[in-house]
Parts: structure tokens; C-alpha cells; sequence
């Protein structure tokens, strides 16, 4: 057996000596945290990058999505999907509001909009998709649906860091046919994930898009205690900053993010190629007009014509030191907190159901070499 292990993802690391250069300079200005010199630069080379109006950081991914609930005011029921992380659906409940499961699209793993009408009562207030594996939703279809209800659409976007779509995947973003317009500009915000295993990570760290400058302003009160000013506290906030030493971080791992998508993609085309005749076996290709930041590569595994289960693959991996991951496993309506939901019935939710018992996503990041892929690949052939 080879000892070496093969991990399903690696951290984005700057250069320890950059980084420790400014360190330094957080030393010297003794200001470590509260909208600091880094926080303020890495929030507008973000937006710059990700060709967004506006943007906040914050100090993780799940923050971004209770704070974007509290600003809206939403209430009631939010429409979301099962086939997801559970901070989705967690910052739904934190709110006091009920999530209500709909569907995926087989072909995305993202929400299907033509479910979602079905679940609108006269409690439901907004909309929370999930542009899964930085597959992008049908924006149009849902804002179409959100505004024939009046309903608020929040993306999680977690996984869409750099995803641009051209107007082949929405008339709604995009302008021309070359145009290309960042997902993260659909609906009336949109939260992001900048952890350790993300494509493009501050350690911890998260950020909210938004479109306005007052709204922005709204969600930098919101996260640092609800306080505008030294005598002002505008409502019950929280605190979740990001600190000047991640914020720093941020912004050397920003320089080299490119970089690293552009290595995902070669490990994305190998796997591709090296599995296309593998019967049982089958994946994903890459979206017409999108640009995609290849941040997982999910495999699917059908166990009749592959000859062994998803999971009996996925501990034979494990034991040779090849790590995968089960990610979305189980389904979020089936752990013990939601599963008690009408929504969350398996018979409401066959696409999720078959995805998730189905699915392996399989080591990606920068750092795999072709050794590291072909030992992967060969396995799964084997």
C-alpha cells in the first residue's frame, strides 16, 4: 500500500515571508482588528476581482448567511435545497424562520426552479439556492419566480468564488455575448465561504455581496454589535469581523488565486479523460457559458454497472490512503433536526435522494501532481 496520503483538499498557502512582511506592519500599527487598513483593502480589491458593486468580510461563511436573513427582516418560510452544507439550512433556523426542501436539477445539483412554486405558501418570504460545486442556478428562472411572489432571493455561493456566466446561462447578468458577469450579482445578495478547503481562503473567513452602498452600509453595522456610531446601536447585531491577520492573508492568496484555478482545471481535465470508459462512472463537464473556479469534482457512481457501491468504493479508497468525500451525504432534510418536515420526506425529494447516495467527490486542489492523479484514476479503473 502506498503510505503516501492523497488528501481530498489542500489549503491555498501564501508565501510565509510575504506574509510575515505584513505581519509586521500589524505589529507596528498595534491595530489588529475593526475595519483596519488590510480589512479595507482586501474588501475592495474583492470587489474588484469578483466584479461586484459592493462587499463585505466576514470573520466565516455562516455568519454572512444569518446576517443577510436579519438585514432583509425575513420571516416565516424560506425555500431552500437539501443538497447542500448544513449551514445552509442552519442559518434558516438560527433565524427563527422554517426551511422548506424543494427539489435539485439532476444535470446541476441545484435548486429546480420548476419545483419551487409549488412549495410558496402565504408564510414563505424568500428564496435560499445553492449554486452547487460553483455549478451556477437558473438566476433568471428563480428572480422570474421571486418576483411574481415578491419574494427575496439570497444565494449561498460558498462554492462560486470567481464564477462568471455569459448570457448563454442568463439574459437577467449578462449583456453581450462575451460578456462575462459574476454570478454573485444575482439576487438581492449573495454570501461566500473563504474556508481553509475553498478555492480561494483567509483561514476562516466569509464574505456578503450586496448592491447598494446604504445596504452595505446596514451589514457593517449588523456585524460589528448593530453599532453605527459611539452613542448609535441601530439593532440586535452580532460579531463577526474579519481581523487585520486573515484579512492580510487574504490578500497575498488573492494574488495567486488564478493561478490555482488554472491548476484545478488541469486535474479536472485529466479526471475527465481518464474515467470517460469507465462504465458505471460518470461526471460533469464544464457549462456553456460559464467560467467555472473547478472547486470540487464530483464522480458518480452507479453500482449496478460499476460492480461495487458508492460507499464500498469510497472506504477502499480510504484504506489505500486516497481520501474522497461524500459531500452532500447524507442529505441535509435526513439528519434528526429536519427530517421531522413535511418537506423533507424522501418522495418529495427523489433527485437529491439518488445524487447524494451517489455521489463521491474526489481529491482536488492545486497541489495534486499527475503522480497524485494517476494514482487516483487507477483505483477507480482498477
Amino acid at each position: 500500500m502506498n503510505k503516501k496520503i492523497i488528501t481530498v483538499t489542500s489549503p491555498l498557502l501564501p508565501n510565509l515571508d510575504e506574509f510575515h512582511e505584513l505581519l509586521k506592519q500589524i505589529w507596528d500599527s498595534k491595530w489588529i482588528t475593526n475595519n483596519g487598513s488590510f480589512h479595507k483593502q482586501l474588501e475592495k480589491e474583492l470587489a474588484t476581482y469578483l466584479g461586484v458593486p459592493y462587499i463585505s468580510l466576514f470573520t466565516n461563511g455562516t455568519l454572512p448567511l444569518l446576517t443577510a436573513l436579519q438585514a432583509l427582516r425575513i420571516t416565516g418560510e424560506v425555500i431552500t435545497t437539501p443538497y447542500s452544507f448544513v449551514a445552509t439550512t442552519h442559518s434558516i433556523w438560527w433565524n427563527g424562520c422554517k426551511p422548506v426542501f424543494v427539489d435539485i436539477d439532476p444535470s446541476t445539483g441545484c435548486m429546480d426552479p420548476h419545483k419551487i412554486e409549488a412549495a410558496i405558501t402565504p408564510k414563505t418570504t424568500a428564496i435560499m439556492p445553492v449554486h452547487v460545486y460553483g455549478k451556477p442556478c437558473d438566476v433568471d428562472a428563480i428572480q422570474e419566480i421571486a418576483d411574481k411572489y415578491g419574494l427575496k432571493v439570497i444565494y449561498d455561493a460558498a462554492h462560486a468564488f470567481g464564477v462568471k456566466v455569459n448570457n448563454k446561462i442568463s439574459k437577467t447578468l449578462s449583456k453581450g455575448e462575451d460578456n462575462f458577469v459574476s454570478v454573485l450579482n444575482a439576487g438581492d445578495m449573495s454570501t461566500l465561504s473563504f474556508h481553509a478547503t475553498k478555492v480561494y481562503n483567509t483561514i476562516e473567513g466569509g464574505a456578503l455581496v450586496m448592491h447598494d452602498e446604504k445596504t452595505k452600509k446596514h451589514i457593517d453595522d449588523l456585524k460589528n454589535f448593530g453599532i453605527h456610531d459611539d452613542v448609535t446601536v441601530v439593532g440586535p447585531g452580532i460579531n463577526s469581523k474579519m481581523d487585520e491577520m486573515r484579512s492580510a492573508y487574504g490578500l497575498l492568496n488573492l494574488k495567486q488565486v488564478d493561478k490555482a484555478i488554472e491548476a484545478r482545471k488541469k486535474v479536472a481535465q485529466a479526471y475527465r479523460e481518464g474515467l470517460k470508459d469507465v462504465e458505471g462512472i460518470s461526471v460533469w463537464f464544464d457549462m456553456d457559458g460559464v467560467h467555472h473556479n473547478y472547486s470540487y469534482f464530483p464522480i458518480f457512481i452507479n453500482a449496478e454497472k460499476y460492480g461495487k457501491s458508492r460507499d464500498e468504493l469510497f472506504f477502499e479508497m480510504k484504506e489505500n490512503n486516497v481520501l474522497a468525500r461524500r459531500y452532500f451525504y447524507p442529505l441535509i432534510s435526513n439528519f434528526s433536526t429536519y427530517r421531522g418536515l413535511e418537506s423533507a420526506a424522501p418522495s418529495n425529494l427523489p433527485n437529491a435522494t439518488k445524487m447524494a447516495n451517489e455521489v463521491l467527490c474526489l481529491p482536488m486542489h492545486h497541489a495534486l501532481s499527475g503522480e497524485d492523479i494517476q494514482r487516483v484514476l487507477e483505483f477507480i479503473i482498477k
